[in-house]
């Protein structure tokens, strides 16, 4: 089992928007609060990632400190803040507002005219589940930063540089390519993520640790069986006690807990995007009966399972608060 797909798989909602964005100094675009996680690739010239206070939230400060990026940095702000891009600072902002082509267009495009350097510029955003978000999502930083670095990130800049050129060039299939290069674009962002961050603690270390993700690929593909610690730890190759210490100490829960959350983020998305009934979601994730089924769910969703269905398909949950909004 592939963790980290697993993970994508479950939080993701929907397919990601792209737009190919040129812009000729003096420029400034705004960027209001995403439902999500927004990215930028900057494919020619340079500019400047600032915060701006988060009309979403009590107007303070959003918790980032000024970018500068250049020509083939990637930049991922994992809570979706809202932010600007400028040629320099104190120009006069526009808000970003792309054009599709068409109406079923997977990307968009947007150009701001001017007499000075061009820059080129991929802007979009993810689509992810914030209701109980995963703890991979609150372990990343604010604005990850990866910038191009020769001999750093190979496989990202490669992807980089065929995303750049689907959309410059819009050659024919390209509707069908974007949006599968950009859903591409978050993994190898993670990746690059998890490799700079070896050596740390919390879900990276929990990923790297061959202990530790033994038993998390346990978890993952078989969600429904009835694990108990001994029997992680003997997939993990350690006693009880030992497993229990090293796991909580790396993931920063008991295994049981994060068996617990996962089992809930799988039936969220059972409920989501299947007609599955109760009982054989409760079934799917390890539950003898929906009725024990839908009080574990409640515990961790507040809410029903029949009610965070009918939330998902009459469009309330966009009113749902974002509990990644903010660090912590």
């Amino acid at each position: 089992m592939d963790v980290l797909a697993d993970i994508l798989t479950a939080i993701r909602l929907g397919r990601p928007v792209a737009a190919h964005t040129q812009a000729d100094a003096p420029w400034g675009l705004r960027f209001d609060h995403v439902t999500g996680a927004a990215f930028h690739v900057v494919l020619q010239g340079t500019c400047r990632l600032t915060p701006l206070p988060d009309r979403q939230g009590p107007g303070e400060g959003t918790g980032f400190e000024p970018v500068d990026l250049g020509p083939g940095d990637v930049v991922l702000l994992c809570r979706g803040l809202p932010h600007t891009l400028a040629s320099a600072p104190g120009v006069p902002l526009t808000g970003f507002s792309p054009q599709r082509e068409f109406a079923s267009a997977p990307y968009g495009r947007m150009t701001v005219p001017g007499h000075g350097p061009r820059s080129t510029i991929v802007c979009g955003a993810y689509r992810l589940e914030r209701r109980q978000p995963h703890p991979l999502l609150r372990d990343l930083p604010e604005v990850l930063h990866l910038p191009a670095l020769p001999g750093r990130h190979a496989g990202l800049q490669a992807m980089v540089e065929l995303l750049g050129e689907e959309l410059r060039t819009g050659p024919s299939g390209a509707a069908a390519v974007v949006p599968s290069l950009v859903d591409a674009l978050l993994v190898y962002m993670l990746r690059a993520w998890l490799r700079e961050s070896d050596g740390a603690s919390g879900w990276s270390a929990a990923l790297a640790d061959p202990v530790t993700a033994r038993a998390l690929a346990a978890m993952h593909t078989e969600p429904a069986y009835p694990w108990t610690v001994e029997r992680l730890g003997a997939v993990a190759g350690l006693s009880r006690a030992a497993f229990a210490r090293r796991f909580t100490a790396l993931a920063g829960e008991a295994p049981l807990t994060y068996l617990t959350r996962w089992r809930m983020t799988v039936a969220a998305r059972l409920l989501r995007d299947t007609d599955h009934t109760l009982a054989q979601i409760a079934k799917d994730v390890g539950y003898g009966s929906a009725f024990a089924f839908a009080k574990a769910f409640r515990r961790e969703y507040a809410t029903t399972p029949g009610g965070f269905r009918t939330a998902i398909r009459t469009g309330a949950e966009r009113t749902a608060p974002d509990h990644s909004a903010r660090p912590g």
